[in-house]
């Protein structure tokens, strides 16, 4: 298998963990195999719902929302989130995002490490 086809993602692999607050979606990572520095995916969260407070012990985060409207918590505050609004977050800091819309919302999250850990929220 060439590096081509080892690094490429069909859709149809990605790995899907749901929750019940919704899903999330890899693309990239150690775990897959198709990085070494990186973790890639998609955080689906269902109308009303959020993924609990939590926090990465060792990468940041970036968060972009692709679909729908969020309330971004960041330690002690938060903020409306809309398409196409993007929040870096530092590793340690304690976040969530709760989906305020009455649709699905879609989050594409990038993380620092292909090894992302995380605390709290029953550790996702």
């Amino acid at each position: 298998m060439s590096d081509f086809t080892t690094h490429l993602r069909p859709a149809a692999d990605h790995v899907i963990e749901p929750k019940p607050w919704g899903r999330l979606e890899w693309y990239v990572s150690a775990s897959i195999g198709n990085s070494t520095t990186m973790t890639v995916g998609k955080c689906v969260l269902n109308p009303g719902e959020d993924n609990g407070r939590h926090y990465h012990p060792n990468c940041d985060e970036i968060l972009t929302v692709l679909k729908g409207r969020i309330i971004q918590t960041w330690n002690d505050e938060s903020h409306v989130m809309e398409e196409g609004d993007v929040i870096s977050i530092p590793s340690g800091v304690w976040h969530s995002a709760q989906n305020i819309g009455d649709e699905p919302a879609e989050l594409a999250i990038s993380f620092s490490s292909a090894h992302r850990q995380t605390v709290g929220s029953e550790d996702y």
